[in-house]
């Protein structure tokens, strides 16, 4: 069930990574292969692998202000291009966690998501008190973390949780990244960061932001592109990012 264990760590990163270093991706799909998008912590696994594997855990790289394990979680936030998560089955702990680390959240309405770790005896430590409370009210937050009950997708999608419930979460996710990349790329990462960046602004700094996004994108190919496209009723074609 895609349970977390040290090459589940470094190959989810590594992944994140290769997307972050190629303009030419406009979207991101997140899936779970078989019965469960991520059943979170392998704890047997963690428990084993010894005090090296714990501190790589531990490593905060430069430029980011996670250290791996919460990277796993927060890379989806730094990537520049819409992410999206089609959830099913077990999304539970660092699973969970994952998943919120995305943009959207497609989940089917039989999955089962929870903040587990308070079963184990943990803290959620993988970005959730940054990605959860973007979601939802703090005593929501807490109730989910302090119980470690698990919700299914209806009502995942009341709390906060799931974008929408639908019964293909992956193909409808696939389905809005296709409908993504046909908008330009400038734009749709333009919005994404002034939503990511919006939060933390005072109202004065965020309309700052608005203009000085919107001006670098005024006259550009892409945005000239999408009006003669628009205006001539036609598909446009985009530049990649540089």
């Amino acid at each position: 069930r895609n349970g977390l264990d040290l090459a589940m760590f470094e190959g989810i990163l590594a992944t994140g990574e290769k997307i972050l270093a190629n303009p030419s991706i406009r979207a991101v799909v997140l899936s779970g292969e078989g019965p469960a998008f991520c059943a979170g912590l392998d704890v047997k696994a963690f428990f084993s692998m010894g005090d090296a594997g714990q501190r790589r855990l531990l490593e905060r790289p430069a430029g980011t202000p996670a250290n791996v394990a919460q990277r796993v979680a927060w890379i989806w936030r730094e990537i520049p291009v819409p992410v999206i998560a089609a959830v099913h089955g077990s999304c539970f702990g660092g699973g969970l966690q994952i998943a919120l680390g995305a943009d959207l959240r497609y989940v089917h309405p039989e999955a089962q998501l929870s903040v587990m770790e308070a079963k184990w005896g943990l803290v959620p430590d993988m970005s959730l008190s940054k990605t959860l409370l973007d979601l939802m009210p703090l005593d929501v937050a807490k109730e989910l973390t302090f119980t470690a009950r698990i919700v299914d997708g209806k009502e995942a999608l009341s709390l906060g949780l799931a974008t929408c419930v639908t019964a293909d979460p992956l193909g409808d996710a696939q389905r809005a990244a296709e409908a993504i990349v046909l908008r330009s790329p400038d734009a749709i990462r333009a919005a994404k960061h002034l939503f990511d960046r919006a939060g933390e602004l005072s109202i004065a700094e965020a309309f700052l932001l608005e203009t000085r996004l919107q001006v670098d994108l005024l006259g550009g190919s892409n945005n000239m592109e999408a009006v003669q496209a628009n205006l001539m009723n036609r598909e446009p074609v985009f530049v990649d990012p540089e």
